[in-house]
């Protein structure tokens, strides 16, 4: 029976380097960090980018179609879309950013916590996790504002709550699957205290998939804020929303399509972006996926 030759292996001579490693190109996380990148480059220099003043009024150019002065068109009180999208971006990413440090601050020490500790405690914190978690995110969210108040600060705050239990779940599942390993079961026999286990021991070793589902939960965030602001529960006008843009221009939009055109499409390459960042960070953190980069 013939067997297919094998590629054969020369030996390194003594000193000589060895061959470079190929690694695997990483397409979603190239595209998405550009894109994240891009966004929030616009975001950060909406100011010095803007051509106008978002919330100035001029109604003697409403409904401008795009060109010209107005590169993408203006509304039906003559504002600039352009400046509005740039400076809605603004509000995206701080309600974003905001969020997922509320949704990460609270839910990852209460999943640290309860998945190291279990008994009890765990039990108690995962039974109030799954209430919240019964609730629809966006109806949570609708229900926390109904009781702070419409804008963007309550936005935040709303995102942040109906963030925590997911955080929690998985902070708990990792810090369950860790608990037990060597480094953790050596440091506790040395009579290190908890706290630092789960400080020093616990927390690095599962940052990564946190690090993965807060970009996930970022595009969540501002695909809810973007919500929340079309039900006018969110940003409040004349602060410039693009979920506040795309409500403005539901009246318009056979006439005037530019108005929902373009905050549409900021709020599809926001939720693109940090969905493929996402996936390219959990191919580039999981061993399991990274194994075959260097064949």
């Amino acid at each position: 029976m013939s067997t297919r030759p094998s590629a054969l292996r020369l030996p390194l001579a003594p000193g000589s380097p060895a061959p470079p490693r190929r690694h695997r190109l990483n397409p979603p996380l190239v595209a998405g960090g550009a894109l994240v990148a891009t966004l929030v480059a616009l975001a950060l220099g909406a100011p010095l980018l803007a051509p106008y003043d978002p919330t100035a009024v001029d109604p003697a150019g409403r409904l401008t179609p795009p060109g010209g002065s107005h590169l993408l068109g203006t509304d039906r009180l003559g504002r600039d879309v352009a400046s509005r999208v740039l400076h809605g971006g603004r509000v995206a990413m701080a309600v974003g950013a905001t969020a997922v440090l509320i949704g990460a601050g609270a839910g990852v020490p209460l999943g640290l916590v309860a998945g190291y500790r279990g008994g009890t405690l765990d039990s108690l914190v995962m039974r109030v996790m799954d209430g919240l978690l019964a609730f629809p995110a966006l109806l949570l969210a609708v229900m926390t504002i109904a009781a702070l108040g419409p804008g963007h600060v309550q936005a935040m705050v709303a995102i942040g709550i109906v963030l925590i239990p997911i955080f929690a779940r998985l902070s708990r599942a990792q810090a369950l699957a860790v608990r037990h390993q060597e480094f953790v079961l050596a440091a506790r026999a040395l009579g290190a205290p908890e706290g630092r286990i789960v400080a020093r021991h616990v927390l690095p070793n599962i940052a990564g998939p946190l690090v993965i589902q807060g970009t996930v939960a970022f595009s969540g965030a501002v695909l809810a804020e973007a919500s929340l602001s079309y039900l006018g529960l969110g940003t409040q006008p004349p602060t410039p929303s693009w979920g506040g843009m795309l409500q403005e221009a539901r009246d318009v939009l056979f006439i005037a399509w530019w108005m929902a055109i373009w905050p549409g499409v900021a709020v599809a390459a926001a939720v693109l972006g940090f969905n493929l960042l996402g996936d390219g960070l959990r191919d580039l953190l999981d061993p399991r996926l990274r194994g075959g980069a260097g064949q």
